[in-house]
C-alpha cells in the first residue's frame, strides 16, 4: 500500500512513496513534484453522479488527481490549497466525516462517499448543506487544516460545542448537530441574534465517543478580514 508521511514543520508537504502498480487520489493541483516513473491524470472518481455530488457536498473539484506508479517505484510531493498543518488517518475500523476543503490525498482502497444530513444540521451547515462527505473502505487518508491542528477525545458525559469553521474531520461514531449559539434558550430569534452580536458563529455540538481534528484558523474570518484592509 502507498505510504504516506508528512514532511516539514511549517505548512508541510504530504511524502508518498508509490511501489509499482500502487495509486493514489488527491484534490486538484495538489502535486507538487513527482518521479518519472509516476503517471498523473485527471479523472472524475466514482463517474459523474459521484463527482458532481462531492463538488456539491464540500467544494471539491469536479476532477481528481489521480497518481499511478506506471513504470516502478516512485515518490511524490503533495500540498493543500490552504496553509497548515496535515494529519495521516488509518480508514478502515474507523471511518470519518469531512468537512469543507479538509480532504488532500487517499489511497486507493479509500472512497469518499456523499450522504445526506438531517434538515436541522443542512438548514445551517458549512459543510456541503443538505450532502456531507464520509469515507468508505480502508487505507490513509491525508486532510489539511487552516493554521495548526488538533485532536479532541470525546466521551460519554464530556460533549463538546466547536465553531464550525474549526472543525476539520470527526468519527462518524459521534452524534453531532448544528446550532447558532452555544446557549440552550432563547428560541430561533434570539439565538440569531446573539450569534450575530456576539459573533459566535454556527457550532457544533458532538456527543458519544471519537475524536474529532481541529484547526486554528477560521477560513470565512480570514478571508473577510484579508478584504477589509486597504490595499
Amino acid at each position: 500500500m502507498p505510504v504516506f508521511n508528512i514532511t516539514g514543520d511549517v505548512d508541510p508537504f504530504l511524502h508518498v512513496s508509490l511501489a509499482k502498480g500502487e495509486k493514489i487520489y488527491c484534490e486538484s493541483n495538489a502535486m507538487v513534484m513527482m518521479e518519472t516513473n509516476l503517471e498523473l491524470k485527471g479523472k472524475m472518481t466514482g463517474g459523474i453522479g459521484a463527482a458532481l455530488m462531492r463538488t456539491f457536498a464540500n467544494g471539491e473539484s469536479f476532477f481528481q488527481q489521480h497518481i499511478e506508479a506506471m513504470r516502478g517505484d516512485g515518490d511524490c510531493l503533495l500540498s493543500p490549497t490552504l496553509p497548515g498543518a496535515m494529519r495521516v488517518l488509518e480508514v478502515g475500523a474507523q471511518q470519518y466525516m469531512i468537512s469543507d476543503g479538509a480532504f488532500v490525498a487517499a489511497t486507493s482502497g479509500v472512497e469518499l462517499k456523499v450522504r445526506t444530513q438531517s434538515l436541522g444540521n443542512a438548514l445551517f451547515a458549512q459543510s456541503g448543506g443538505f450532502f456531507i462527505t464520509e469515507t468508505a473502505g480502508s487505507g490513509q487518508l491525508a486532510v489539511s487544516g487552516f493554521g495548526a491542528m488538533s485532536i479532541l477525545e470525546v466521551t460519554p458525559g464530556k460533549d463538546v460545542v466547536i465553531d464550525n469553521s474549526h472543525v476539520v474531520c470527526w468519527d462518524n461514531r459521534l452524534q453531532y448537530e448544528i446550532s447558532m449559539t452555544t446557549g440552550s434558550s432563547g428560541g430561533f430569534l434570539g439565538n440569531l441574534i446573539n450569534s450575530q452580536t456576539s459573533g459566535e458563529g454556527m457550532v457544533l455540538k458532538f456527543s458519544g465517543t471519537g475524536k474529532i481534528l481541529v484547526c486554528s484558523r477560521n477560513r470565512a474570518a480570514f478571508l473577510a478580514w484579508t478584504q477589509s484592509k486597504p490595499a
